[in-house]
Order: structure tokens, then C-alpha cells, then sequence
């Protein structure tokens, strides 16, 4: 072997040593290290204490129909979807669709949404439209021959928990929508529920559960921690059957 080889060799070896050390000296980026954990949503474990989903959803199993007819999903649909009720609560099973109306902002505008509306059906504290991308919120469908949420206890700001896939979300009854269409609830209460919240492409097309509590009433109407403090107050009555 030649010197000059001999030497180029050397110099290759320890280049590539260098090279070693220095990656098991240099700190760990993200490619290389354990990736970081998402944040665990609060919704996704229950607090100690705190009403499970599936307790909600074993008091609702059985439906006893308060409408006078059935619900659609979505306009064209075919009407499968009754609201049914017990001595405290009314509910339904259906889809998400998602609610962007009330006061603008960076989600929720025309720009975003074409059906954008820059109303709600019930307002605040200060008589000002809600805040769809903060506030979770249910739509009820507007009185009809098919249903009058008014002769069963609900109004704007009653108290009512959203069910999907294990989690539970509470929210207030901040909107109203078509007649004949039900399923639909506000970007915040969507977002809180891992459902995708964009207006136009989110949602979801099944697995909803909303519980509606019977003559309560959040105050004010657009804190989402008083929503929270009443609906799970309600709801661990509903499940203990007090």
C-alpha cells in the first residue's frame, strides 16, 4: 500500500469518527428524539367524579318520541330522526353539521363560510349575537308541526350535553335552524369534541347524542364554564334519577 493511500485512509477514518462523536454529543432533535405528546383534550378523560358518556348514553337508550314526525339530517335525506324525551331531558341521535353563525371572527365570517349568518336565534347577556367559535352551543330546529322544543322546558340557554365517541361536551342551546333538519352544533362545541370544525368540510355523519335538560338555564348564556358547571350538575342528577 502506498504512503499517499495509507494517509488517505487514515484521514477517511477519522473523519468518520469525528463525525460519530459529534452526533452522540449533539442534542436530540425532533426527528431523531421521542416526538412530544399531544396535550390530552380535558374532554377525553373524565375527571374523578364526573359523569362518564356512557352513563348519559345507557339513560337515553330507550326512546320514547315527543315529535309528532321525524327529523332529516340534511335537506334530501330521508326523515329517520324523531326526538324523544323522559321526565327531565329531551334528545336525539343524528349527525354534526357545523354552526359558524353570530359574531365574526377569524374561523367563523363569509369568507370561510358562504352561509355565514351574523345572527343567532338567542343572544348574550349584553343582547349581542353568540360567538359561534367560543361558545359551545346546540341548534334546535325552529317550532313546527314536527317538533316545539318551547312545550318541553327548552329555550335559549338551557343546559345540554353533547355525546360522541366517549367524550363529553356541555353546551347551551344558542341557535335555531331549518324545520325539518336536525343535527347541528357550533364550531367551539365541535372543536371540544375532536369533530373536524371547518363549516363547509367538517362535521360528522353519524354518532351524535344531544341531551337537552328541561327547564334550566345557564346564566349567563354565553360562559362556557357556567354551561359546564349546570350541565354536569344536571346530568348527574339525570344518571342518579333524582
Amino acid at each position: 500500500m502506498s504512503p499517499s493511500r495509507e494517509s488517505s485512509i487514515v484521514r477517511v477514518q477519522l473523519l468518520a469518527l469525528a463525525a460519530a462523536s459529534a452526533a452522540l454529543l449533539a442534542p436530540a432533535t425532533p426527528s431523531t428524539a421521542h416526538p412530544p405528546k399531544e396535550p390530552r383534550s380535558r374532554h377525553e378523560r373524565p375527571a374523578e367524579g364526573a359523569v362518564r358518556a356512557a352513563d348519559l348514553l345507557a339513560k337515553v337508550r330507550d326512546c320514547i318520541p315527543v315529535s309528532r314526525g321525524h327529523y332529516r339530517t340534511d335537506a334530501g335525506r330521508p326523515a329517520t330522526v324523531p326526538v324523544c324525551g323522559t321526565r327531565d331531558a329531551v334528545f336525539w341521535t343524528a349527525d354534526m353539521d357545523i354552526d359558524c353563525d353570530g359574531r365574526p371572527g377569524r374561523r367563523c365570517n363569509r369568507r370561510a363560510d358562504p352561509y355565514f349568518a351574523a345572527g343567532t336565534a338567542f343572544q348574550d347577556s349584553d343582547g349581542r349575537h353568540l360567538n359561534a367559535e367560543r361558545l359551545p352551543y346546540v341548534v334546535v330546529p325552529v317550532p313546527s308541526r314536527i317538533w316545539d322544543y318551547r312545550e318541553h322546558g327548552v329555550r335559549g340557554g338551557s343546559a345540554a350535553a353533547i355525546i360522541y365517541r366517549g367524550r363529553v361536551q356541555y353546551a347551551v342551546v344558542g341557535d335555531a335552524g331549518p324545520r325539518a333538519v336536525i343535527g347541528e352544533a357550533s364550531y367551539a362545541a365541535a372543536r371540544a369534541l375532536g369533530i373536524p370544525p371547518d363549516p363547509l368540510s367538517g362535521g360528522t355523519d353519524s354518532g351524535v347524542t344531544y341531551v337537552v335538560f328541561k327547564g334550566s338555564r345557564v346564566s349567563p348564556l354565553e360562559s362556557e364554564a357556567a354551561a359546564v358547571a349546570e350541565g354536569e350538575r344536571l346530568a348527574r342528577r339525570f344518571v342518579d334519577g333524582g
